[in-house]
């Protein structure tokens, strides 16, 4: 029994086997068709037996993402700690809205449908390139968090600086601060729908610094997540090295 569990983690939770390399594919490539397969459903007029085609996947993607769900649970030092966890709710929402949606008014299907997307979320347990962000984005969480106020203070800033120079020539476009925030927010991150503008000098020439210090914001955190995944690809190459010295020993 204490065998089988073995084998059982060595499959589900490593990569080094090839069969553990095989199941992380197996449940990527599942996870993609689920996907798929939502979209597909969402077009109008498809048959009836491209339906029961579609909801054939369906089923055998839950009972395979239950399966994997339930293994997971059973080989789990504490329980508890694993059902509780980010990738515990998410595995657990991954299959939820087929259950959900047995025996229940068939129009709150579509609402449950919703929470198929985050099957989109277990993906990060497999993919090396997604777990290496997730590694980037914890290294470089206290810069992130400055750069994110600042650019709150920012947008208030530049949502308070157009209302003062476009409110008088535009009440109904800059009618008041919550609104211009509207505008900072296009033009902060470049975007520029070109639904509201500014027409005074002032309102210009201010548009032109805020839209200078938006293609600052744009390039800052380009440059941090480069940074923090040149530094997370030397973690991960680290870790690789000691964990295959430790098997050569």
């Amino acid at each position: 029994m204490k065998k089988s569990k073995q084998k059982l983690e060595q499959i589900v939770e490593t990569r080094e086997s090839k069969s553990g390399l095989i199941f992380d594919y197996v449940i990527q490539v599942l996870i993609f068709i689920s996907l798929i397969t939502f979209s597909i459903e969402t077009l109008p007029h498809i048959s009836a037996k491209t339906k029961e085609i579609l909801d054939l996947i369906e089923l055998v993607c839950v009972v395979i993402f239950s399966i994997e769900y339930v293994t997971r649970v059973i080989i789990a030092k504490k329980k508890l700690s694993f059902i509780f966890s980010f990738f515990g709710i998410i595995d657990l929402l991954a299959i939820l809205p087929f259950y959900l949606s047995l025996g229940i008014d068939l129009r709150s299907i579509r609402a449950l449908r919703l929470l198929r997307l985050f099957r989109m979320l277990k993906l990060v347990r497999y993919n090396k390139a997604i777990k290496r962000f997730s590694i980037a984005f914890r290294l470089m969480k206290e810069e992130l968090f400055m750069f994110i106020s600042l650019t709150i203070i920012l947008l208030f800033f530049s949502g308070v600086g157009i209302y003062y120079f476009e409110n008088e020539l535009q009440p109904e476009k800059f009618s008041d601060i919550f609104s211009s925030l509207w505008w900072a927010v296009a033009t902060l991150t470049t975007v520029g729908y070109g639904d509201v503008y500014p027409i005074t000098v002032g309102g210009k020439i201010f548009t032109f610094f805020i839209l200078m210090i938006g293609l600052g914001i744009v390039s800052v955190p380009a440059g941090m997540i480069s940074s923090a995944l040149t530094e997370a690809r030397e973690l991960e190459e680290k870790e690789e090295k000691e964990e295959n010295e430790r098997h050569t020993k």
